[in-house]
């Protein structure tokens, strides 16, 4: 395994990366890293979720800023609110103790835009985004992107499920120059994202991919019980008082769902709270903040609000139903085992269910275990 100074990093970011306990470079930190570092080119990066992405793109992009500069010179694209603010976060960590100052600017919806168009008046070097509020920012013409070297679309396949497509053809068009390099980094590669890759980027951009023959971490156990509708939510309960201080989330298919099922819990004197698209902004950050600082033991939520939860030292996936699209359930697993540590992925399912499982298997190349609780 290369070190990151056998990769090229600077020992300033090294210092850095070491005290936030990253030791070891990952499989995509040390496929990527050398390429971006070296060379000016598009980039396509294939890997899970929690496999190091922000480092494997963050530090590159850090490297190359020119701090003499005041203009912006790299855009991330984001698909949440919570990614968005994670990967800033991440990057300001990153500088800590760099000799010249880089600057980074979170700009997201959900907050008041004069906020973020006053930040952006001052020396902004990066940026970090989400789609529709870049584009806002572009067209009230609060934003210079003229200057931007390097794009990176980071979980792009979960922002074309969340429907960004337009928003993310209309920035690339916007941006798009001879000297711009577009780096994409994708759990997934659908029909959509190929089209991404063969309209704005370089025909022989380096591809990498992590994983190649398991599309979901293999740190991950992926089981199922079998129930009724009328036994479910008694199993989920019976499976989370044995695992007393671990904590997971429970995925649910709709709005009203996840919400049922919290408030259920909450009666059984459970620590669970929902977290769903039709939450006020203030009452979803609540929810997350007290997850994240674990007086929250279990979050209860549906496939799109849960995109961008990045929270260490999950034990454990429920899903109360099955996703209807398959990477879905990639992305859902996806939370727990992270950093190099196992985890669980528990389907409760309906007997007429069955075929799915053996779909997700066949399609995943996955194996599930059949348990009782």
């Amino acid at each position: 395994m290369a070190s990151f100074s056998a990769l090229g990093i600077q020992p300033s970011y090294i210092k850095s990366i070491k005290e936030l306990g990253i030791l070891h470079p990952t499989e995509i930190q040390e496929k990527a890293l050398p390429v971006l570092l070296k060379s000016n080119t598009d980039f396509i990066g294939l890997a899970q979720t929690g496999t190091g992405k922000t480092a494997a793109f963050g530090l590159p992009i850090l490297h190359h800023i020119n701090t003499n500069s005041t203009h912006i010179q790299a855009l991330i694209l984001s698909p949440t609110r919570e990614l968005v603010q994670q990967i800033k976060k991440q990057l300001f960590k990153f500088t800590k103790y760099n000799d010249t100052k880089i600057f980074v600017e979170a700009v997201f919806g959900g907050e008041k835009i004069d906020k973020q168009v006053h930040n952006l008046k001052r020396t902004t070097h990066v940026v970090v985004a989400t789609p529709g509020r870049l584009i806002d920012l572009i067209e009230r013409g609060d934003i210079d992107v003229s200057h931007v070297k390097t794009i990176v679309l980071d979980e792009a396949d979960e922002m074309l499920s969340m429907g960004f497509k337009q928003d993310l053809n209309h920035i690339l068009k916007f941006t798009s120059k001879s000297d711009r390099n577009t780096w994409l980094f994708s759990a997934t590669m659908p029909e959509e994202i190929q089209k991404i890759i063969k309209t704005y980027m370089d025909a022989n951009a380096p591809r990498v991919e992590i994983n190649r023959s398991s599309l979901v971490n293999e740190n991950i156990r992926h089981q199922f019980v079998k129930t009724t509708l009328k036994q479910k939510v008694s199993d989920i309960i019976t499976f989370i008082e044995k695992r007393e201080a671990q904590r997971g989330i429970i995925f649910c298919r709709t709005k009203a769902g996840a919400q049922n099922l919290a408030n259920q819990l909450s009666e059984e004197g459970f620590s669970a709270a929902a977290l769903e698209g039709d939450m006020q902004q203030k009452e979803r950050d609540k929810v997350m903040r007290a997850f994240k600082n674990k007086s929250l033991q279990y979050l209860v939520s549906t496939d799109v609000s849960a995109r961008g939860i990045d929270v260490r030292g999950l034990d454990f996936i429920i899903h109360h139903q099955l996703p209807e699209q398959l990477e879905y359930y990639t992305h859902r697993s996806g939370r727990t085992a992270r950093a190099g540590k196992t985890g669980i992925s528990l389907a409760f399912i309906l007997p007429s269910e069955l075929e799915k499982i053996h779909q997700i298997q066949k399609e995943l190349k996955i194996k599930f275990t059949q348990v009782t609780v």
